[in-house]
Formats: structure tokens, sequence, C-alpha cells
């Protein structure tokens, strides 16, 4: 059998990428360990460092398998010492770096979380502040469009597409399709992912049930994520986002 390719899973930040990393983290073959980031300097390795590294007299290519060799090795380490068959990366910050990471790993397949961008602002004003959900009007768009221009641009199955709304609320016809995607077989741990072992860093854990607990809620999945920004964004907020984000919004289907 082929070994399966690598995956990795991008968005903007607090549009649902971690949810989905830990249900993909419970199922029996698939390892997504912890935010990696590194790739992002790694790619300046042949972007403004190049003119430095071509005196060394290789390709680009050649820098490019020592990377892939890198990292895919030390993922490939990880899942083996969890008694899983293959890794898939959950990096948001990697959406801005798919072609080198397409460079680096030709075949892997690309999961793009999409959130709406309203309810990405108001979860940024809630975990970092005020002026992180200012940033996000602007952030959240760049993002969409990064992954959006570089996915136009792969076959179907390089590429899929999930919303965070409809993963809350249909989680397992959802994970079903993302694990269509990847060729694996339908697990129902997926859905149970809070009694699965996870490396997390610790303030997770204490976030995630401080708003489960603040919503009156111990679901693991719950619809107040979905329209709670409506009373979480102030009129400024949501000026901004229609101004700035109004297109993405229209393109992403969001009224």
């Amino acid at each position: 059998m082929d070994e399966a390719p690598p995956a990795f899973v991008v968005g903007c930040q607090r549009s649902g990428t971690t949810l989905i990393r830990l249900m993909l983290d419970s199922h029996p073959n698939i390892s997504c360990g912890p935010e990696t980031r590194f790739l992002g300097e790694l790619a300046r390795l042949t972007d403004e460092h190049w003119p430095r590294l071509s005196l060394y007299g290789f390709p680009k290519e050649y820098w490019n398998e020592q990377v892939a060799r890198l990292f895919g090795g030390f993922q490939a380490d990880y899942a083996r010492s969890r008694n899983k068959t293959r890794w898939v990366d959950k990096t948001p910050r990697y959406a801005l770096i798919l072609p080198f990471i397409l460079e680096v790993f030709p075949h892997a397949q690309i999961i793009h979380v999409v959130r709406d961008g309203r309810a990405v602002v108001a979860s940024h004003k809630s975990r970092f502040g005020y002026w992180s959900a200012v940033k996000a009007v602007e952030k959240w768009p760049r993002y969409i469009r990064a992954v959006r221009e570089t996915s136009s641009t792969l076959p179907a199955e390089q590429h899929l597409e999930v919303h965070y709304e409809r993963l809350v609320a249909d989680p397992e016809a959802t994970m079903r399709e993302v694990l269509q995607f990847l060729g694996e077989d339908w697990d129902p741990a997926v859905l149970d992912y809070r009694s699965a072992e996870h490396a997390v860093m610790a303030h997770y854990g204490t976030f995630s049930e401080g708003r489960r607990a603040a919503d009156g809620t111990s679901e693991a999945l719950y619809n107040s994520r979905i329209t709670g920004w409506k009373k979480e964004i102030d009129p400024l907020l949501r000026t901004a986002i229609a101004l700035r984000g109004r297109r993405t919004l229209r393109e992403l289907g969001y009224k």
C-alpha cells in the first residue's frame, strides 16, 4: 500500500482549526500534534535568503528535500511513537506559505477551515483583546484569499474547504467528509475527542472549559459559538468587518 500523503490543516486563527486537529488526532490512524510554526522561517531559505544559499551551489530542490526530510521525519517518528500510521500538521499561519509547503510536499493535502469573519473577530477579542480583534478585521480576509488563491491551482483530491459552522451543526457528516478526503475509514472516536489524550498547551483546557461554563453547556460542540458574535462585537468592529470583509463574507456564503 502506498504511503499516505502528508496533510496540513490551515485557516485564520480562531476559525476552528484546533477543533479539527483534536478530532483528527483522535482517529486511530492519524497523528495531529501541536502547531509547528517553524516552516514559515524555513520558507525564507529559498526566498529572501536565497542569494546567500545559492552560493553553496545546490538548487532550490535540494533545500526543499532537506526541509521535507527534517519535517516529515520527526512527524513520522511522532506518529509511530503513538502507534499511528500517518501524520497531519495543524498550523493556521501556514495558510500564508502554502506555495512553499507544496514545493516541499508536492502531494500534500490541504484542509482549509473557514468561519464567519465576524465570529473570528469576536473570538480574537475574547481570547486576545480588543486590538487583536481590530487586526483580525484585516487578517481574516487575507488568510482566506491566500488559501483560495493557492487551492484554485490544485486538483480536488488535494484541497478541502471545511466550514466551522457545519462542523458544529453536523459533526459526523462533516468529519465523514474530511476522512473520506484523507482516504481514511470512518471511526466514531473522532466525535469523542475529549476522551482521547492530546498534546496541548496547558491553557487550552482551562480556556475551553471556561467558555463552556460561560455558555452554560458541557457539550463538546455547542451552537452558541456560531451566533455568539452578535452580542460580542461592538458597532465599530461590526462596521469594520462589513467594510473590509464584505466581499469575502459574500463569497463564503455568510449573510
